[in-house]
This record gives C-alpha cells, structure tokens and sequence, in this order.
C-alpha cells in the first residue's frame, strides 16, 4: 500500500527531507518523479538527481513576492495550473514507484491551486504509489489523509543574521 507523506512547517529541509527520500528510492531502482512548484532555476541538487536517472519537472516563475519577483499573481496561479495538469497526468498514469509534489503546499497556501484538487489527487493516486507533499501551510484535510507528517520547526536560522544562503548548502 502506498503512503501520503507531508513534509510542513515553517522551518527548513521540506524539500531536502524529500530529496532524501528520492535518493534512497533510488537505490532500490524506484521508478521516481520530482514535480517542483514555483522552481525554475538550477540548483545543485538537480544536476546528482539526474544522474541517479529521477525525473525532474519544474513549474512556476520562481519564488512569489521575494528574491526580485516580476510576475503578478495571475501569472503564478497560471503556471501553478498548469503544472498541477502535468503532477495529476504523471501521478495517476502508474508509471511511477514516488512522486514527489515539492512545494504543492505552497502553491496551494498562495491560493494558486484549490484545496479539492489536492484532495483528487491523492484520492486518485494508483493504490501502491507513494506520493510526497512538501510546503508550509499543511491544511487540516491534507493532514487527515496523509499517512506520515512531520512539521518542519525554525529554531535558528543564519538568515536572521543576514547570512545569505550558501551554495552547496542551501540551493
């Protein structure tokens, strides 16, 4: 049976938790799909997971509201859409062992995708699929159908010091 797992919260490793859990498929020949909302510039982890033969599809326009954002909401929403077609095509086709839904709760907090696509798509996961939803914000209904959750908590973070993020490290 395969499970829902959340990766939430307000602190850091959401998506790192994930990868994490992508390599390890990996290395038992699981057949897996990254799908990343609101990423589209390349970072370090991209390069080993195309060697480790994981799918990557990246959708959106970048972060929303910060790092020199141009796009009006709309455009985000757009592109939200759009990439969720691609998540729900890919995720119910059964081609895949895991499919890993990065920042789908963002997108989904940001008002770009409705709370009942979430849902469909977990509900019309094929049976031994393991799907994983990172992002903050975790709805309360996501929650109830997940079968791992773990919340993400910032105690300390170099940022509050104007660290800027480090290469290698942080993207």
């Amino acid at each position: 049976m395969g499970m829902v797992i959340v990766y939430t919260g307000d602190g850091k490793g959401k998506t790192t938790a994930a990868l994490g859990l992508a390599i390890r498929g990996a290395g038992y020949n699981k057949k897996i799909l990254i799908v990343q909302f609101g990423k589209n510039t390349f970072s370090g982890e991209l390069k080993s997971l195309k060697k480790l033969k994981i799918k990557i599809i990246q959708g959106g326009k970048g972060f929303v509201g910060i790092l020199g954002d141009k796009f009006l909401p709309a455009e985000h929403k757009r592109t939200a859409q759009e990439t969720f077609k691609k998540l729900y095509k890919e995720t119910v086709s059964g081609k895949w062992d895991i499919v890993i839904a990065d920042e789908i709760l963002g997108a989904l907090k940001c008002k770009f995708l409705l709370l009942p696509q979430v849902l469909d798509l977990i509900k019309n996961k094929p049976g031994e699929l393991d799907i994983v939803l990172t992002g903050r914000g975790a709805p309360k209904a996501v929650i109830a159908k997940a079968d791992l959750v773990t919340e993400m908590k910032s105690i300390k973070h170099p940022y509050e010091k104007n660290i800027p993020a480090k290469k290698g490290i942080d993207f």
